[in-house]
């Protein structure tokens, strides 16, 4: 696991995909390094993620490894070539959960449970507003104001006409009757969620009340998949005062289960739209009172 401070997530992931391929090879970085004629420190370094990795690197690498899949050695190349560009998010200076933007940014699908709250990709401004402003230790109005257009920029994945993110969101059924705000705001939001959850792309499931414990009550989690190595992936944790990714692929296989679980045992999409649309009827009914 590692904290969120490491500003090289792209490196680091290219890294471990050339490692992959080494250690599927057979091969030890020693014997990479001298059949590539180069130091056995630069093959570590390359697969930690401690350097740039230029596109000959990448190419050269995967010959050596036998990946004969010109469309995966595309994807890795491209991956070297903006390994040491910024990300958009680095615009808005220091930021919480930086780590985390960059994995969610390059990810080509994204499974997150939330107890608590709606997922961030999928918060109208004015719920996000009132989930940012309750943030302890409490920030300035700056900061929020920051913070605000950071997350409403990170939803730009679920709308991009080329390559939108696939994602499923797990809901615990509180999250529909926490007030966030009022319930103006509490009905825009379930109206907001019904609708992107009809998107081919975005699906929506709640856990209702009547399932009782379940493993999900450990806490939220995100696993994110790559497309250059959709047999891997990250899970993120956010914490109240770290955030925190995992890749070891036995732990990233013990998420996946998990996420599964909670899948099967959460109401089915069109089961889940009817709960929302009920919930919604609620804060109806709540703003109208005098």
């Amino acid at each position: 696991m590692a904290a969120n401070t490491n500003p090289t997530v792209r490196r680091r992931r290219l890294g471990a995909e050339l490692r992959r391929l080494r250690m599927d090879r057979g091969l030890k970085s020693t014997e990479v390094a001298k059949l590539l004629m180069v130091s056995q420190p630069k093959i570590s370094h390359l697969e930690n993620g401690n350097r740039a990795i230029s596109p000959r690197d990448v190419r050269d690498l995967c010959a050596l490894y036998g990946v004969t899949d010109q469309q995966v050695v595309d994807v890795l190349m491209q991956m070297a070539r903006e390994s040491g560009q910024q990300g958009w998010w680095h615009a808005y200076g220091d930021i919480p959960q930086s780590v985390y933007v960059a994995l969610e940014t390059d990810a080509a699908r994204l499974d997150t449970f939330e107890p608590m709250t709606v997922p961030a990709l999928l918060q109208t401004p004015a719920y996000a507003h009132e989930v940012i402003e309750e943030t302890i230790p409490p920030i300035t109005a700056e900061q929020a104001a920051t913070r605000l257009k950071v997350r409403l920029r990170r939803q730009h994945r679920i709308y991009d006409p080329g390559c939108p993110l696939r994602l499923g969101a797990i809901l615990d059924e509180s999250v529909l009757h926490r007030v966030v705000g009022g319930p103006d705001i509490m009905r825009e939001q379930l109206e907001h969620l019904n609708a992107l959850g009809s998107e081919p792309h975005i699906t929506v499931q709640v856990l209702p009340h009547t399932v009782g414990a379940h493993p999900g009550l450990s806490g939220q989690f995100s696993l994110l998949q790559f497309a250059e190595s959709p047999d891997a992936g990250v899970v993120y944790l956010e914490r109240f005062t770290s955030d925190v990714h995992v890749e070891k692929r036995s732990d990233v296989q013990h998420f996946s289960m998990l996420y599964d679980h909670l899948r099967a045992r959460a109401l089915d999409p069109a089961g889940s739209r009817e709960l929302i649309a009920d919930a919604t009827k609620t804060y109806i009914g709540m703003a109208s009172r005098p």
